[in-house]
């Protein structure tokens, strides 16, 4: 016991130039769809994969495998016929659903993925044709995947027109390639080969290993959907386009397993990776499909890679992309992403095989189907009226449940590049994030969080009212702009990161000039506190009589539970060398008394501006908080409040003191005990000072170099009263105050197990305290003339 002693906003995103014609759905999207996903592991490793799991394990492998395939597309229809898809595919579909970090993330990774992928693609077909001419000189194959992605570059710096006239020789070279492999198995199938070929082989491969080798084989059906920007119809082409690529794709798996289990046992098949073409009517036709399937899917990623980085560029995420953005001739084909692909896929040719780095391609597929199918899942969950998909024939649920298994898919294929691919999109996302990039569109992630505001507030409006679910829910009423910024302020200390605030500007006035004031202050408001970055919401209201307006606003402000509970206000300026009017004073004391019987606290704020540049100047572990302290509701308001303010940053580490006079017949040291049991049951930590009077004289000498002062305070008829009589004679020699007055209980220690409201008659009492004179106890309301 002691004794008395501004983010610039970034510009819109620019927009590519549409196509004129553009591609239809077999050109655009199922085609480069199906090729890719009938590559190289169709070729030359899904015998493999039969024989050495076993032909149910096989079947199930396929099945788990297309599972993500099926509940991503099926997500992928019902989000890309919500929106008017533009350039981007799988990025556009990301950002503008879950936003510009993870769109952004997604979109940079996607981009090196198949940029990469070029590379790899290449290799495939090098090694491939270096196999067919009975070379295995690592020369010989860098130059083969050299001259190959030569040749790709040229159809992709000439367009899509002339990439998809490749695309059809390729497709061409596969379905023949095909057709021979089933005429020769059919003619050497054996049904009851097949049933030996059914179980596992001993010693054959887990499931999961099997899965892992075959999985790749479906990461390519959103190869189309990177084309959008050069599709005639998005919305209607990538459901179409897709899904049919899928299904087929899934007929031709299927398929060509039955055929491997019944035409050779499960040794050779584990045996040899060329049992297509061992089995084929004609060998060559299936050397012409994998050299066809490699291509393909290379020129797949050759042209989707660069359309993604133009999006992304477009969007003025990231500044260094921004010269990406520029499109070439009337089909804006992204000419300087083709270099940029280029030199990634010629890099990748130069290094050779890079195993880890292909991993992380795999894995960046996967997150992107995993984002699209949560993307979808967010959007519907949202609910928002602006969710209407032209696809019907999905389900947020499945959904949800193709980003899982994308999510499983990861750790079960590999899980040290899962994790690894998972830290690099979470990296960037963060960065997006900390930089504060504005997006220069609309997302679903407001939806998103007014369906949960929706839910919560419903929830929390069924349960029952009690005192320790008391929130500071503040309503600050200031007309200018001077001096709102150290109300807003502190209205953030009080908020404590625990309530909400809505700062209100009241202008008189009616009619039709009314409505252009009301939307111009309501611009004005909103942009200065997102210049000061105030977590507050602006109100602007307008009525021919202010004083009904304000008592109007403080009784219907709130939604639900969230009721305010507390209105802010700005004492007299005394920046203005001016005192108020006794009518204008009379007026103010009406509007606080107002508030004060809808039952709001009342807090009124003096600090000038050498006060206010003092207290910025003070490190806060040098900070002294002052509560002045009444045994009454207006007391325990005062102490919570500084409480509060103690959790921001800008008060982290000061001192709280609470100051009491004894009371009647006790010691100091008695009181001292009283308050100290006081505090430990409320849970506060604050230094006890016994002062032995309230008076002006102690206040201000026990007060003056404080940082901030809490005072009780009432009022009548236009005079307000405090410790030591009327408030104008004491402020002047004080830090930082704030008067205070409780309209409403407030239990510092309420029992959990109390449910029935309580402190009606103690608030009554209180009220009539509030307008007795001299009465240091408190009151106050909307500060319309002292602002």
């Amino acid at each position: 016991m002691t004794t008395a002693q501004p983010a610039p906003a970034q510009p819109a995103p620019a927009e590519a130039t549409p196509t004129p014609a553009g591609l239809g759905t077999f050109a655009g999207v199922f085609t480069p769809s199906i090729l890719t996903i009938l590559g190289i592991i169709l070729f030359l490793r899904l015998g493999f994969v039969v024989g050495a799991a076993g032909l149910a394990e096989a079947l199930l492998v396929i099945a788990a495998a297309n599972l993500v395939s099926v509940l991503t597309s099926l997500s992928l229809a019902a989000i890309a016929t919500n929106l008017r898809v533009k350039g981007g595919g799988d990025y556009y579909l990301i950002s503008r659903t879950l936003g510009l970090g993870f769109g952004g993330a997604i979109g940079l990774v996607l981009f090196f993925a198949q940029a990469i992928s070029v590379g790899f693609y290449c290799i495939g077909f090098a090694e491939a044709v270096a196999a067919m001419l009975g070379s295995d000189s690592g020369l010989t194959v860098r130059l083969l995947a050299g001259g190959a992605v030569a040749a790709l570059f040229v159809l992709a710096w000439l367009g899509a027109d002339w990439a998809t006239k490749f695309q059809y020789v390729v497709m061409a070279a596969i379905i023949l390639a095909i057709a021979a492999f089933a005429i020769g198995a059919f003619g050497s199938w054996d049904r009851s080969l097949l049933v030996d070929n059914w179980a596992r082989p001993e010693g054959g491969l887990p499931f999961w290993a099997a899965f892992a080798i075959f999985f790749p084989a479906v990461t390519g059906f959103t190869q189309g959907v990177s084309m959008s920007g050069d599709l005639k119809s998005p919305g209607r082409s990538i459901p179409a386009g897709v899904l049919s690529a899928v299904a087929l794709s899934i007929v031709v798996y299927f398929g060509c397993a039955l055929l491997f289990a019944g035409a050779l046992p499960n040794a050779v098949l584990a045996g040899d990776y060329g049992a297509m073409r061992q089995l084929a009517a004609f060998g060559p036709l299936i050397d012409a499909g994998v050299i066809a399937a490699t291509l393909s899917s290379a020129l797949a990623s050759f042209l989707g890679a660069p359309r993604i980085l133009q999006s992304l560029a477009a969007d003025q995420i990231f500044p260094l992309l921004r010269p990406f953005a520029a499109g070439h001739g009337s089909g804006n084909n992204p000419r300087r992403g083709v270099l940029l692909t280029l030199a990634v896929a010629a890099l990748v040719v130069v290094l050779g095989d890079l195993n880890l780095i292909a991993g992380l391609v795999s894995m960046f597929f996967l997150l992107s189907y995993g984002l699209l199918n949560y993307a979808t899942y967010y959007e519907a969950r949202a609910q928002s009226p602006s969710f209407r998909p032209g696809f019907r024939f999905f389900h947020k649920h499945a959904s949800l449940a193709g980003a899982l298994f994308c999510l499983g898919a990861m750790l079960a294929i590999d899980i040290t590049a899962g994790l690894v691919a998972g830290a690099i999109v979470f990296g960037i996302y963060q960065y997006l994030r900390l930089q504060e990039v504005e997006a220069g569109w609309a997302d679903s992630r407001r939806s998103h969080h007014l369906r949960a505001a929706r839910d919560h507030l419903l929830a929390a409006a069924r349960m029952a009212e009690h005192a320790r679910d008391w929130r500071p829910q503040l309503l600050v009423f200031s007309n200018t702009a001077r001096r709102r910024a150290r109300v807003l302020r502190f209205a953030s200390w009080v908020e404590g990161g625990s309530g909400l605030t809505t700062v209100v500007r009241v202008l008189q006035g009616y009619g039709r000039d009314m409505l252009d004031r009301r939307a111009e202050a309501l611009e004005e408001l909103t942009a200065e506190l997102k210049d000061s970055k105030a977590t507050a919401f602006p109100l602007v209201v307008s009525a021919a009589d202010l004083d009904q307006a304000i008592a109007t606003v403080i009784q219907a402000s709130g939604t639900g539970p969230l009721r305010v509970n507390t209105v802010i206000a700005n004492w007299l300026d005394p920046e203005s060398g001016m005192r108020l009017t006794p009518l204008g004073l009379q007026r103010f004391s009406q509007n606080l008394r107002t508030a004060f019987r809808l039952g709001c606290n009342l807090l009124l704020l003096d600090a000038d501006a050498r006060e206010w540049e003092g207290l910025s100047d003070l490190p806060a572990e040098q900070r002294v908080i002052d509560v002045w302290w009444r045994p009454n509701q207006t007391g325990e308001l005062m102490l919570l409040l500084a409480y509060l303010i103690t959790r921001s940053d800008d008060w982290a580490g000061s001192a709280v003191r609470l100051l009491a006079v004894p009371r009647q017949d006790d010691t100091a040291e008695e009181t001292a005990a009283t308050l100290q049991e006081m505090l430990a049951e409320i849970r506060i930590d604050a230094e006890i000072v016994v002062v032995p009077e309230a008076d002006a004289a102690t206040l201000t000498a026990t007060s003056g170099g404080s940082s901030l002062v809490f005072l009780p305070f009432s009022f009548r008829k236009g005079r307000f009263y405090s410790i030591g009589g009327e408030v104008d004679g004491i402020l002047d020699a004080l830090p930082i105050v704030v008067m205070a007055l409780a309209g409403q209980d407030v239990d510092l220690d309420a029992d959990p197990d109390e449910v029935e409201e309580a402190g009606e008659e103690e608030a009554e009492e209180e009220a009539e305290a509030a307008e007795t004179p001299g009465n240091a106890d408190g009151a106050a309301a909307p500060d319309k003339h002292g602002d």
